[in-house]
């Protein structure tokens, strides 16, 4: 179909727009990618913008051979790939219920949990509650207090209700249960809305620092967010950092710089993988009219 002069016009716009937006968010992620790799006198004399100045890998070469971080980035990896796949499973089994019209109660369950969207449970009794259920200093602390999230199962909720019934009664005639209606049959056209909730929950597992401060107080269980705070904070070991480096090759604004990348980078790599199923429509493999 051809467009007119307008609509070329408006779609240039469009897409110069979407350019500028996407630029200023990826420019600060590149400039400290350069920093990294950049020496420290041409990061401190700020002589870096988006590429890397007098290339270096002593800055990565100290990150990648600190166990301390890579203890929190294993913490991180395990709440984050676990915590999204229980996540997951028990929205997808809260959702799918209070989706369906024959379930009774399925109206005062859903007001009881939108209400937990707009009153939030105050620090100190979420604190003792977390507390005497015997979570206190355990990784499970990340996980269980924040297992679903109202907000997504609303999505997943309201996504299957818009799947079509007829699919319903072909299943049942095929002699499927509510179980195998699920997994076999809405779950495999519910990609785009499992892709859209699992990334949620990935970055916010990811992200993870609020119950970490408020729960764990073993360092060896902090996550990567935890310890990067620490490692900011610390006066201490930032100045033992700018002591011990006998050629200068790294100071702690290349450290910190690269500190964020390592920490930023991974969970970043995730969304291409996911990114087709976004642009994908709501139903997929539905009924034929």
């Amino acid at each position: 179909m051809k467009q007119s002069i307008g609509e070329r016009l408006f779609q240039v716009f469009n897409y110069t727009v979407l350019i500028v937006l996407a630029s200023t968010m990826i420019a600060p992620l590149l400039h400290l990618l350069a920093v990294s790799f950049s020496s420290p006198i041409a990061a401190d004399s700020k002589k870096v913008f988006l590429i890397p100045v007098e290339f270096t890998l002593a800055t990565w070469e100290h990150i990648l051979q600190n166990e301390v971080l890579w203890r929190a980035f294993g913490v991180t990896v395990f709440i984050t790939i676990v915590g999204t796949l229980l996540s997951m499973l028990f929205t997808i089994l809260t959702a799918f219920p209070l989706s369906r019209k024959e379930f009774l109660l399925r109206r005062p369950i859903m007001l009881i949990m939108v209400l937990t969207m707009i009153f939030n449970a105050p620090m100190i009794p979420f604190f003792l509650t977390v507390r005497e259920v015997g979570l206190m200093d355990s990784i499970w602390a990340l996980i269980i207090p924040g297992l679903v999230s109202t907000f997504n199962m609303v999505i997943v909720r309201t996504f299957f209700m818009g799947i079509p019934k007829d699919i319903d009664d072909a299943a049942r005639i095929d002699g499927c249960n509510e179980f195998r209606l699920l997994f076999q049959i809405y779950l495999q056209l519910s990609k785009p809305v499992l892709a859209t909730i699992g990334l949620f929950y990935a970055v916010g597992y990811w992200n993870t620092f609020k119950t970490a401060v408020l729960f764990l107080r073993n360092p060896e269980l902090w996550p990567l967010q935890m310890r990067l705070r620490a490692f900011f904070t610390s006066e201490e070991e930032l100045a033992a950092v700018d002591l011990i480096m006998g050629d200068f090759d790294f100071n702690t604004t290349t450290l910190k710089a690269a500190t964020i990348i390592f920490a930023t980078i991974p969970i970043v790599l995730v969304y291409p993988y996911l990114q087709k199923y976004f642009v994908k429509g709501a139903v997929l493999g539905s009924l034929k009219e």
